[in-house]
């Protein structure tokens, strides 16, 4: 039977570890620290999820890697970007030969814009790499915790590893396609929350439908020429992981990025914004490092540029808009 460990308490993390658990598969979530992992064995709840929300009781819960990691058929990281580095050091030497490493993180590395599959094969053996595996897709963890119907894909050059995944997650609420565009995947799942902040910054000032579906086309495109560069197949970002992600992360109350486009709307400092949330809003820290990328590859990215102004350089929200508004006409 297979078995899968998670790396990372974190509300998806979490999620995913429920859901694999209804679909009988043997889980274990491996916690940062001893009491984190007793008070989710004895308390079977999280404090990330709503509450009443129950873990099952064949979900397992450890600190310990080579514990959580033991006979495991795919390991999860399920963990903000910005820690994926660090979490594979900690996990790396309990990975057992011919586990398939699966991300399910959508961001980019703040320092460098590598993706996580970057990161794996810079830390990891090259049977590791060459099994690695992504999920993505429009995937809002409070709905697949209900088991509200959903569709995802994983993506992964080793054809037998995207299988296994998809068998193992796919469930009567949960549909899984492959894919084997890798980069485009996590591309896709990571440039689209760039996205998602400037559309919670045009519903937060009010600007409309017009302008709203304006912003996520001309960003689906921009975000689909840097994919392309970057190496990926157009394709994938009309798929799940692109279109599928733009539309559920732009649109929907639950997604954490639109939420801090209308609090910036609002007038609210970044920092106060991000000090009050409960997870990460992964779009802040890749927007830095997809613009870097956009001018390493030579690549337009107006709208990037504009987000990226108006978090770190204080750029005027109604003028970022106003510049992106008043840029020479042009083909579309």
């Amino acid at each position: 039977m297979a078995r899968a460990a998670i790396v990372g308490t974190t509300t998806w993390g979490v999620t995913l570890a429920i859901h694999l658990s209804r679909n009988k598969a043997s889980t274990t979530l491996l916690a940062r620290t001893l009491e984190e992992a007793q008070r989710l064995g004895s308390e079977r709840a999280s404090p990330r999820l709503p509450a009443g929300t129950r873990l099952p009781d064949a979900l397992a819960a450890t600190h310990r890697p080579n514990e959580a990691l033991r006979g495991a058929t795919v390991v999860i990281l399920a963990v903000p970007s910005h820690r994926f580095r660090q979490n594979l050091l900690w996990i790396r030497d309990s990975v057992e030969p011919g586990a398939i490493l699966l991300s399910a993180t959508k961001g980019l590395e703040l320092d460098g814009g590598k993706t996580m599959g970057e990161v794996v094969a810079e830390l990891m053996p090259e049977d590791a790499v060459r099994r690695y595996a992504v999920l993505s897709g429009p995937n809002l963890a409070a709905e697949v915790l209900t088991r509200k119907p959903a569709s995802t894909v994983v993506a992964s050059r080793d054809r037998d590893a995207a299988t296994l995944v998809q068998t193992m997650f796919m469930s009567p609420a949960f549909r899984v396609y492959t894919n084997e565009d890798v980069i485009g995947v996590e591309l896709a799942g990571a440039l689209k929350n760039v996205i998602a902040l400037g559309c919670g910054i045009c519903d937060g000032l009010g600007y409309g439908d017009n302008a709203k579906a304006a912003f996520i086309t001309r960003g689906l495109a921009e975000i689909t020429r840097l994919g392309v560069r970057a190496g990926a197949s157009p394709l994938t970002f009309a798929g799940l992981a692109g279109l599928g992600d733009v539309v559920a992360t732009c649109f929907s109350p639950l997604s954490r990025n639109r939420f801090v486009g209308e609090e910036l709307a609002k007038g609210r400092p970044l920092d106060e914004i991000l000090a009050a949330m409960n997870n990460v809003a992964e779009g802040v820290y890749t927007t830095s490092a997809a613009l870097r990328m956009a001018e390493s590859l030579g690549v337009e990215a107006p709208i990037t540029r504009a987000i990226y102004q108006t978090l770190f350089e204080g750029l005027d929200l109604k003028r970022a808009i106003t510049n992106l508004m008043g840029r020479p006409p042009r083909r579309e």
